[in-house]
């Protein structure tokens, strides 16, 4: 959960009669809403469409999160801007009004009738849906490991798979903080773990989607501990090679998520990786034809290369797109290990930190997915009774 308030509302306003502001017709009006800010500033939180040449708006309907609202303060004030759209964007005012969260939640009543310029705006409807879906929702989790031949060979000291018996190494590191976390959203805990880069012994094989386990029909591991058990053995076994191509495992997990799209199961990929792609093109394909899934993808950069590739991918800057096409949401989010290492050598607050940030994107990509199809949450709580399997972590 991200913080302490996270609910997402959604609003819809409407007006009459409101000023005319065109010489030759009717006013093309919007609004602009703002949170109000400690040291009494306001910050720009959303504006609606511009309905065009009209006195009697309806605009449509839309969500916010409550946080980016009011920062999650009921009674903070809102300030409401109405305007007249020109092209040239000088835009006309026409009036404003404030108004609080606590007010707007009310919905459509006597609260929400505001005057400005001699005409009413009405507050319409408000919603709410929570993070916190009460319904079965088992997230499947599949944990790939890079192997590749640029990260040195694992009995040296200088590869970050280096199998150090007193330390873990980077990957081990990464892979266990934010597993432990991840973890407690799957029922099973029973999860497909893949690497992907390497020669597979008998015949030196190059593959992108091995089974860390060896078991070609079931790549699943128990827990952190199978997981990690898995990897270990692994490194013994496999040849570190080349190329290092994301677009494969991606693609694998998007094969599962397209098979269950009606909200039941939510799928997040987590790549560990030294940030080397050889497929940069073909993975930004997929990453847009993923998009549209239930599904997230996590990266984890180890080492100290340069992640430029990878911040590309994450698409907080510049969404991702592939052939002219935009991916549908922003599925992607991109951390360096290397940021979190604690320097008095506290792992454990390292690993803290980096699964904080590591997961602070995947409520709103899940909430995202779930709205973008119109699902909803079931009203009916599943079962979390010893007898049902299940514990309460189970659900999302």
């Amino acid at each position: 959960e991200l913080g302490n308030c996270r609910d997402c509302v959604t609003m819809q306003f409407c007006a009459n009669k409101l000023d005319k502001k065109d010489f030759f017709g009717r006013s093309d009006p919007f609004m602009v809403f703002y949170r109000s800010n400690e040291d009494g500033t306001f910050t720009i939180c959303h504006k609606t469409e511009v309905v065009k040449n009209t006195l009697n708006p309806v605009w449509k309907p839309f969500s916010i999160p409550v946080r980016a609202l009011c920062n999650g303060d009921y009674d903070r004030s809102i300030k409401v801007e109405i305007y007249d759209w020109d092209r040239d964007g000088s835009h006309d005012f026409i009036g404003e009004f404030t108004t609080s969260y606590r007010e707007l939640s009310r919905g459509q009543s006597q609260f929400n009738v505001y005057e400005v310029s001699g005409g009413i705006i009405y507050h319409l409807i408000t919603g709410q849906l929570s993070f916190v879906f009460p319904s079965l929702l088992s997230k499947t989790l599949f944990f790939i490991i890079l192997f590749s031949a640029f990260e040195g060979n694992p009995s040296q000291s200088t590869s970050l798979h280096y199998m150090n018996p007193y330390q873990m190494n980077a990957y081990a590191m990464a892979l266990k903080a934010v597993g432990e976390i991840i973890q407690d959203y799957d029922s099973d805990k029973m999860f497909p773990a893949l690497g992907f880069g390497a020669k597979l012994p008998p015949d030196g094989r190059v593959s992108h989607e091995f089974p860390l386990n060896g078991n070609v029909d079931n790549p699943y591991c128990n827990g952190m501990e199978g997981i990690l058990e898995a990897y270990h053995q692994s490194l013994k076994t496999v040849q570190l090679y080349g190329p290092t191509n994301f677009a494969p495992v991606i693609n694998h997990v998007a094969r599962y998520a397209a098979a269950v799209e009606d909200g039941s199961q939510y799928f997040v990929l987590l790549i560990i990786t030294d940030g080397v792609i050889s497929d940069m093109a073909q993975t930004k394909e997929a990453i847009v034809n993923a998009a549209k899934l239930p599904m997230s993808i996590i990266i984890v950069g180890v080492g100290q290369a340069e992640f430029d590739a990878m911040v590309e991918l994450d698409g907080d800057d510049i969404r991702i797109s592939s052939r002219g096409k935009l991916a549908e949401r922003d599925i992607v989010q991109f951390v360096p290990f290397r940021d979190y290492m604690d320097r008095t050598g506290n792992h454990v607050l390292s690993m803290a930190r980096l699964a904080k940030d590591v997961l602070a994107e995947i409520p709103d990509q899940l909430i995202s997915y779930m709205k973008s199809r119109g699902i909803k949450p079931n009203q009916t709580p599943p079962d979390c009774s010893p007898e049902a399997g299940l514990s309460p972590t189970s659900t999302i």
